[in-house]
């Protein structure tokens, strides 16, 4: 009686997945509806075009949500990442998120008066601190190269400017 108890236990579909399929859902739609609503004209000489991946991608999210809906009541559920050093009975560290989530907001209010380079150099030295880097300075180093190595390929490499904030002029 015991193995069977743990059988039907361990086989019980995890229902809290079906919230997975409603995000992969509205995400799909919202890809797919964008596209569609994309005005045409931007790169006449393009065959491809503007709206291919953004709809190949809400596409394919539609398709797995529609495969994952079916998967869930069937009891079929991921195998554990062996890979993996992580205990999932431990509680989740949400001091940590929280962290995480304030330095992200941080960046968002202040790329544009300090720039780019500024925020994104703080902001990943930031990150690495509070993930557990024990490294301050080798941070900050870390982040400015990344930052400036990011504005100049978004700026050289493909044409988009990103806010240089107080060192406009300067870089």
């Amino acid at each position: 009686m015991d193995d069977a108890a743990t059988v039907a236990t361990r086989e019980r579909p995890d229902y809290a997945q079906y919230i997975v399929c409603a995000v992969m859902v509205a995400a799909g739609v919202f890809l797919v509806y964008d596209a569609m609503s994309m005005p045409g004209g931007y790169a006449e000489v393009d065959p491809v075009g503007p709206r291919f991946f953004p709809i190949t991608i809400g596409v394919g999210l539609l398709v797995m949500a529609v495969v994952l809906a079916v998967a869930i009541p069937r009891g079929y559920k991921g195998e554990a990442d062996a890979g993996e050093d992580i205990d999932p009975d431990m509680p989740s560290d949400w001091r940590t998120v929280g962290l995480l989530v304030g330095l992200f907001v941080g960046l968002i209010v202040l790329v544009v008066p300090l720039g780019w380079a500024i925020t994104s150099a703080l902001f990943f030295a930031g990150c690495a601190t509070v993930l557990g880097s024990k490294h301050y300075l080798r941070n900050i180093a870390i982040g400015a190269v990344l930052a400036l190595a990011s504005f100049y390929a978004f700026y050289s490499g493909l044409g988009i400017p990103l806010p240089a904030g107080i060192l406009d002029g300067i870089l």
